[in-house]
């Protein structure tokens, strides 16, 4: 199950995704589509049968967008939330071999598009992580086996 958070940075990509994605991209294959089935035989012409697939793909990512942006909430900054982890924490842990992980925890929307340095609140690493002060140890259950982490840092800016 996902959970319907997100960030004010995540909210305002999907948004400019969607906006660039109806306004801008899905016009200019639309052309390109009357275009290429002007020219006569469909079945052959690979012009209209890529932008044709690119359209559909268009049309499915959009009507993604509108509907998960309708349902998830929008989670700002509070100060109440300062020295704890939670939505929207950047977070730096470390274990007994002395390994750093440092991570935002945000929404299931984000984790994508090439940012590595987020981490879904659905992850069990999330999970275990919720209500943590600096210098809490905490236990993540992984398929190796329990895995021990102490935070060394909690910040709520990037």
């Amino acid at each position: 199950m996902k959970t319907n958070l997100i960030t004010r940075e995540g909210y305002e990509k999907l948004t400019k995704e969607l906006n660039f994605l109806w306004r801008e991209d899905r016009p200019e294959v639309t052309k390109k589509v009357t275009w290429a089935a002007s020219l006569g035989d469909r079945s052959e012409n690979a012009d209209y049968q890529y932008n044709k697939k690119r359209l559909r793909e268009i049309d499915r990512r959009v009507r993604y967008l509108r509907k998960r942006l309708d349902q998830v909430k929008v989670v700002d900054y509070s100060p109440q939330q300062e020295g704890k982890v939670f939505f929207g924490a950047w977070v730096e842990i470390e274990n007994d071999d002395g390994d750093t992980k440092s991570f935002r925890i945000v929404g299931p929307d984000e984790i994508y598009g090439g940012v590595k340095d987020y981490v879904s609140i659905d992850s069990p690493m999330a999970r275990a992580l919720l209500k943590k002060e600096v210098d809490d140890e905490f236990t993540v259950r992984t398929p190796e086996g329990d895995k021990e982490w102490f935070v060394n840092a909690i910040r709520y800016t990037p």
